[in-house]
C-alpha cells in the first residue's frame, strides 16, 4: 500500500538556519478570508531546539526516492507550477506555495487532503474503511496504518518508530508512531505550514477516507511528533497545538517583520 501523508501526511539533529527559500505573500485583500485555525509566528526560540547528535539520520533508498517524486508530482498538479530546486528542497518550496497561494487555511487543508487522496486507488480507500476499519473496534486498522506509515514515510519525516498509545477505551495499543525529529517541520521552519499542510489535513484524511481517527501532536521545541492512530483529535478550540506561536527562524515571519516593523506580533501571512 502506498502511503505518504504530508507529514505522515512528515532524524538527525541539525543546526537550524534561516532558509533562503522565496517567501510567498498574499495581497492584503486575500487575508481577510481566514479560518479560525491560527499559528502565530514569533516566540519559540531556536535555543530551545535540542540538537544532540544521538539520533541516527535516516538514509533514503530507491523506494524513498520513488515516494518523494510521486508525492512531489501531486503537489505540482495542485500548485500549478514546479520548483526549480531538486529533491526535498523543491518539495518544501511547493508546500510553502500551497499554503501561501490559498485563499484561506481552510482551502489549504482541502488541497492537502486532495493530494493525500490522490495517492491511493479510490477503491482501496473505500474497502479499507468498510472492511478493515470496523474490526476489533478499529484497533486492527489503526495498527496497520501505523506500520505502513513507518515503512513508507520516513523519507518525508525522518526516523520514526511504532510505539504504544493509550486509547479512549482505557486500553493501550501499538498504533502510535513517534517521529524523533520531523524533517518536514525542520526544513519548512514554520508552524503554519506544519498545521495547515500536514496536521489538520492528515487527521481529516485518515478519519474521513480510511475510517481511522488520528491525533497528531507535534512538539515545536524539539521537532518531534507523536501520531496516535485510534485517537480522535480535540475540537479546534481545545487543541493547544493550533494556538502555538511559530518559530523565531520562520522565514515567513521574518519577512513579514521586515515589511511591518511597527507590528509588535509577527504573523505568517496565512496563519
Amino acid at each position: 500500500m502506498k502511503m505518504m501523508p504530508l507529514a505522515l501526511t512528515l532524524h538527525a539533529p541539525q543546526t537550524v538556519m534561516v532558509s533562503s527559500s522565496p517567501i510567498y505573500l498574499l495581497p492584503t485583500s486575500s487575508l481577510h478570508n481566514r479560518t479560525s485555525f491560527r499559528a502565530f509566528c514569533s516566540s519559540v526560540s531556536p535555543e530551545t531546539i535540542h540538537s544532540e547528535a544521538s539520533k541516527a539520520e535516516y538514509k533514503p533508498g530507491n523506494l524513498d526516492h520513488f515516494f518523494l517524486n510521486s508525492f512531489r508530482d501531486k503537489l505540482v498538479k495542485e500548485v500549478g507550477w514546479d520548483s526549480e530546486k531538486p529533491g526535498y528542497d523543491g518539495l518544501i518550496e511547493l508546500a510553502k506555495a500551497l499554503m501561501m497561494n490559498s485563499r484561506s487555511n481552510y482551502h489549504t487543508k482541502d488541497a492537502a487532503v486532495r493530494i493525500l487522496k490522490s495517492l491511493f486507488p479510490p477503491l482501496l480507500l473505500e474497502l479499507y474503511k468498510i472492511l478493515i476499519a470496523p474490526i476489533d473496534g478499529g484497533k486492527v486498522a489503526a495498527m496497520m496504518v501505523a506500520r505502513v506509515t513507518v515503512f513508507t514515510c520516513q523519507w518525508l519525516m525522518g526516523t520514526c518508530k511504532v510505539n504504544s498509545v493509550d486509547l479512549p477505551d482505557g486500553t493501550s495499543c501499538n498504533s502510535g508512531v513517534f517521529v524523533e525529529r520531523c524533517k518536514y517541520l525542520e526544513e519548512s521552519k514554520c508552524v503554519g505550514i506544519c498545521i495547515n499542510t500536514c496536521k489538520l489535513p492528515t487527521q481529516s484524511f485518515f478519519k474521513d477516507y480510511m475510517g481511522v481517527p488520528l491525533l497528531m501532536e507535534p512538539n515545536f521545541s524539539d521537532y518531534s511528533c507523536q501520531f496516535k492512530f485510534g485517537v480522535s483529535p480535540p475540537l479546534p478550540e481545545d487543541d493547544d497545538t493550533l494556538k502555538e506561536p511559530c518559530l523565531d527562524v520562520c522565514p515567513i515571519a521574518n519577512k513579514r517583520h521586515e515589511i511591518q516593523r511597527n507590528v509588535d506580533v509577527m504573523k505568517c501571512p496565512k496563519a
